[in-house]
């Protein structure tokens, strides 16, 4: 959680304007925490946020946790196991990472919106056998580059499964924020379309997709109003430096 913020010398429209929420750490203009409804998910959730993704203010890693009941948030580089990233016994063999890498839309198997692959980033033969397995997703929270790099530092990962998504729509960012892909999605999307169809629970996806819209609405509605710029790293230095907590 970030330290309060010192708003002493500011108009009251821009200290309104700068405040943070303590639960998803929006701006206070942006923030929809109000309207959520914890979501008790069979599958586990592991969001692994790169440092450098913390600052972004249409980021998703935390608003998506604070939907699901089963869901864990990390802030770091790297860590020894999944054990230590989630802070409790699992075995990674029944867990996946959410994880395109090099696969494109026209590799997926005839039909699939979600593939399970194996350590070659082939499609393995059983998919439905293979999702029935799984347990947990560990998702990666970051640009594309930044994903890359949690899944290089954290070996830990080439134990479990690795998916891939082929989503039928864009993201609901559209202009708001660049992709360098069509079919890369925010990482609440993401955690939405895979734990709706993992589960076979649609209002999983329809309750997170519904906070995004109303997030990014305000975003909009507020954003000349608002301050422009960087938002303040209100991080602390350990943070900083990139280490879990």
């Amino acid at each position: 959680m970030t330290d309060p913020l010192d708003t002493d010398d500011l108009s009251p429209e821009r200290a309104a304007a700068e405040a943070e929420c303590p639960r998803c750490l929006k701006p206070t203009a942006l923030c929809v925490c109000d309207d959520v409804v914890p979501i008790e998910n069979r599958i586990g959730l592991l969001i692994l946020q790169h440092p450098q993704e913390q600052a972004k203010e249409l980021g998703t890693a935390r608003l998506t946790a604070l939907h699901l009941t089963n869901a864990v948030f990390k802030i770091g580089l790297s860590w020894p196991s999944l054990a230590a990233a989630l802070g409790r016994p699992a075995d990674p063999k029944r867990w996946a990472v959410l994880y395109l890498g090099s696969m494109r839309p026209e590799d997926f198997p005839p039909g699939r919106e979600l593939v399970v692959l194996d350590r070659k980033g082939a499609p393995l033969p059983k998919q439905d056998e293979a999702l029935e397995e799984i347990e947990g997703v560990v998702v990666l929270d970051g640009t594309w580059s930044q994903a890359k790099t949690l899944w290089w530092r954290n070996a830990w990962m080439l134990k479990g499964r690795r998916i891939a998504l082929k989503p039928q729509r864009p993201s609901l960012y559209g202009k708001l924020r660049r992709e360098p892909r069509r079919e890369a999605l925010s990482t609440l999307e993401s955690s939405a379309f895979l734990l709706s169809r993992l589960e076979g629970r649609p209002e999983i996806e329809t309750a997170l997709l519904a906070s995004f819209a109303r997030m990014l609405d305000r975003y909009r509605a507020t954003q000349p109003a608002r301050p422009t710029g960087p938002r303040p790293d209100r991080r602390r230095p350990q943070q900083r430096r990139g280490r879990a907590r």
